[in-house]
């Protein structure tokens, strides 16, 4: 049962909240009369008097003359605080208090409960703009209950107080004939019970919160109950319609385990729109590619089942969430306890079968072009068909081509296999990390990390390779265009009649000598950019020595920029000669000497370079090597190059 305040503790209960509780600002004063004590609270709280609530602790006495005279003793408080402060207080069995979410502009109301004999009282603030509770309005529910044996003075406070609390105002006689009866109905399986109460007579008394409470207990309804909804409905009980007591739980079947992928498994095509708003349909991002340790899935587990319970307290069984593994290939791990699955190796992630698949090899089974775009791929991309021109095929790993390579850009960390020829037609690239092989190169710019190995011929192509360049066949003829290489050059036949120029260079790094002519540009604008800084700043030194202190602030201005362009053209100048000077050491630094062998010819207009040395061929030479030997090159019986493979 909840508990009651009688009149005294409710006086008492006032004091404690004013004087204990320190969230409310109070104070203790004295003075001759009660106007007196306000004023001097007023000023201590720092507030208006009209916004002070007191208590008396000593009633003051005038006294004759002077004789006998007591100074009252109040307790004074602010009344906009006390609302907060008696939510809090917990003292006296008062509810420990919640805050929750509140309709907004509620007014204050009134409850007046009649239980054996004592009549109750509970007066509740406003919410929002709501209207607060008025004495006349709650004197009116007190009369429609028949009680007229009360204190009307502490009605007055608690209506002013309004705190929610049940305060004891009162007595009656009971008859408990009229007592307010109670039924109870229980549907839905045991899921839901209803009680319906019906109006107290003249006299009678109300129910309780552990009334019923008790009575639910003894009629097996013991779960479900939700207490504050019940003492709502009993505060503002309505007769003869049931209400909703008591609620069972539903069982709550768990979730099975669900696997999330982090690709995209419907294999839709997406095209790339450009800056301009058009799109480019060769990028079609067909190829997901993954490196080795990245999350391909990750899976989350099954849930377990939550038990309901009907308001009898009957057990209804919940089932647990199925379980689902991952399915993967070799190239994918599981990890973190099987909640996730990695990939091992860099590659295309598939979904084939519901079965997580990294392939390592990319297979095209045609030509590469508007069907399938450019392709990028983390691996080794094989190609059974042509790529066509305009499209790209980059790999981190090896690419292989069965057929042609047109105008297009091959791009590969490793080998590049051209089954039949290389014909960019001066539109294209071909690039390999290692090796590039290819039946011939024609009016193409290919570059090699290791070697170039060609069975027909190279044709007025632009051919660099930091090992050697091998043109092994029956028809292996260089004709026209540049081949560059670090240790050795070889082919049938090098240049035509018909061709004018065909360069051969070996005996260094081609990227290097390239950079170093790129080097020698950039010095010779750098010093003349210098040339005419240093001019102009002998112009104004000059005069700002005739002008001297008229010299005018623009002119200094420009004095001051000029000699900041001038330190910058003398450090990039100096740092042009530092990497010419690093790149001859590393040139210095290649072991091999370098050599151009003819298993035929070589005919007149050739160009060969080995390391310092140079040779414009002037007359044709059958069946030689050539090699650099004290910076002279000199020809020596044809070597046989050694065998290569890629």
């Amino acid at each position: 049962m909840k508990e009651t305040l009688t009149l005294d503790e409710f006086k008492t209960y006032m004091r404690k909240l004013a004087a204990k509780d320190s969230n409310v600002k109070s104070v203790q004063v004295s003075g001759s009369s009660i106007e007196e004590c306000l004023e001097q609270a007023a000023i201590e709280l720092n507030t208006a008097v009209s916004q002070l609530e007191y208590e008396v602790i000593i009633k003051g006495i005038k006294g004759i003359f002077g004789v006998g005279k007591k100074n009252y003793t109040l307790v004074v408080y602010k009344t906009e605080e006390i609302e907060e402060t008696v939510a809090n207080i917990n003292e006296f069995g008062t509810d420990e208090f919640v805050e929750e979410d509140v309709q907004k502009d509620k007014d204050g109301d009134a409850v007046v409960h009649l239980y054996r004999g004592d009549v109750f009282l509970k007066v509740y603030s406003p919410e929002g703009k709501g209207k607060k509770a008025v004495l006349d309005q709650v004197l009116q529910k007190i009369s429609d209950r028949k009680v007229t044996d009360f204190d009307k003075a502490l009605v007055a406070k608690v209506v002013k107080l309004a705190d929610g609390m049940s305060v004891k105002i009162g007595s009656y006689s009971p008859k408990s004939s009229n007592n307010t009866a109670i039924s109870l109905r229980v549907e839905e399986n045991d899921m839901k019970a209803y009680i319906t109460l019906t109006a107290p007579g003249e006299g009678g008394g109300d129910l309780e919160k552990d009334t019923v409470l008790s009575f639910l207990k003894n009629n097996q309804v013991v779960f479900g109950v939700n207490e504050k909804n019940l003492e709502e409905f009993l505060d503002n009980p309505y007769y003869g319609t049931p209400f909703l007591a008591a609620e069972g739980s539903q069982p709550v079947h768990g979730a099975d385990a669900q696997i999330i992928y982090n690709f995209n498994t419907e294999g839709l095509l997406k095209v790339r729109e450009k800056k301009d708003g058009s799109v480019d349909f060769k990028d079609k991002n067909i190829i997901q590619n993954v490196v080795e340790g990245q999350v391909l899935a990750e899976k989350r587990p099954a849930e377990r089942g939550v038990k309901g319970r009907t308001v009898t307290g009957k057990t209804l069984d919940a089932k647990d969430g199925q379980d689902k593994s991952f399915s993967v290939c070799p190239n994918v791990k599981i990890t973190d306890k099987g909640l996730k699955a990695v990939s091992s190796i860099n590659g295309q992630v598939l979904l084939i079968n519901d079965k997580i698949t990294v392939e390592s090899v990319y297979l095209i089974d045609g030509d590469v072009n508007l069907s399938t775009g450019n392709i990028h791929f983390l691996g080794t991309v094989v190609v059974k068909g042509n790529v066509e021109d305009g499209f790209s095929v980059k790999a981190s790993g090896n690419i292989e081509i069965m057929g042609n390579v047109g105008k297009c850009t091959i791009d590969a960390v490793g080998n590049v296999v051209v089954h039949q020829g290389i014909n960019c037609n001066e539109a294209g690239t071909v690039k390999a990390g290692k090796g590039v092989m290819a039946k011939f190169i024609q009016n193409s710019a290919v570059e090699a990390g290791e070697i170039v190995f060609v069975t027909d011929g190279i044709i007025n192509s632009y051919v660099d390779s930091n090992g050697k360049i091998i043109c092994k066949g029956k028809r292996a003829t260089v004709v026209g265009g540049r081949l560059r290489a670090t240790e050795e050059i070889s082919a049938k036949t090098f240049g035509s009649l018909a061709v004018g120029s065909t360069e051969i260079e070996v005996g260094f790094d081609p990227k290097s000598k390239e950079r170093l002519l790129e080097l020698e540009e950039s010095k010779i604008a750098a010093e003349k950019e210098l040339e005419e800084i240093d001019r102009n700043l002998v112009t104004l030194e000059n005069l700002k020595k005739k002008m001297r202190n008229k010299f005018p602030e623009e002119k200094q201005k420009m004095l001051d920029e000029l000699t900041e362009k001038s330190e910058a053209a003398k450090t990039e100048i100096q740092n042009i000669e530092n990497e010419n000077a690093s790149i001859f050491e590393h040139i210095k630094s290649i072991k091999s000497t370098g050599k151009i062998s003819a298993g035929a010819t070589v005919y007149p207009g050739v160009k060969i370079t080995i390391k310092d040395a140079r040779l414009d061929v002037k007359n044709e030479l059958k069946r030689v090597t050539f090699v650099n030997e004290d910076s002279m090159i000199k020809t020596r019986k044809y070597e046989e190059p050694e065998e290569e493979s890629l």
